[in-house]
């Protein structure tokens, strides 16, 4: 097996409960599909590091990092990714689609509707998991 491509994740939401959720772009592998926005782990950097930078690289928004989500490893056909994910909160800025087709805030209780990339379900279950107990909380 190969070694899994380091991601992470930032479970973006607000204070009515809604999580923004990103849909891939046609440029992008996995057209179409949702994932909750994010990239890879550069050398040398903190998860928590990694996900402050790619937010600001694709939306344009500061975050602050909160808990820790979830963390899968999911084989696609020609590649592996470890996907960690975690909560955060914007501190500055409006999310702004910088490479994804389309942002959308959902409410968490309807995070099952939209078609997410595979890697990214576990987390979804997590979140949906975590809201039903109220501990959505930083």
């Amino acid at each position: 097996m190969t070694t899994p491509i380091h991601v992470v994740a930032s479970i973006i939401h607000n204070s009515e409960g809604q999580i923004l959720c990103a849909r891939r772009s046609l440029q992008m592998p996995l057209p179409g599909y949702w994932e909750f926005p994010g990239g890879k782990v550069e050398p040398g950097e903190s998860p928590q590091d990694a996900v402050i930078r790619e937010i600001q690289e694709e939306l344009a928004c500061t975050i602050q990092v909160g808990a820790f989500v979830e963390d899968t490893i999911h084989s696609y056909e020609t590649f592996t990714i470890r996907l960690v994910t975690y909560f955060a909160q914007i501190l500055a800025g409006a999310p702004a689609a910088q490479e994804h087709s389309e942002l959308r805030w959902v409410p968490w209780q309807k995070l099952r509707s939209l078609d997410w990339a595979p890697a990214d379900v576990p987390a979804v279950e997590r979140v949906i998991e975590i809201c039903e107990k109220g501990y959505m909380n930083n």
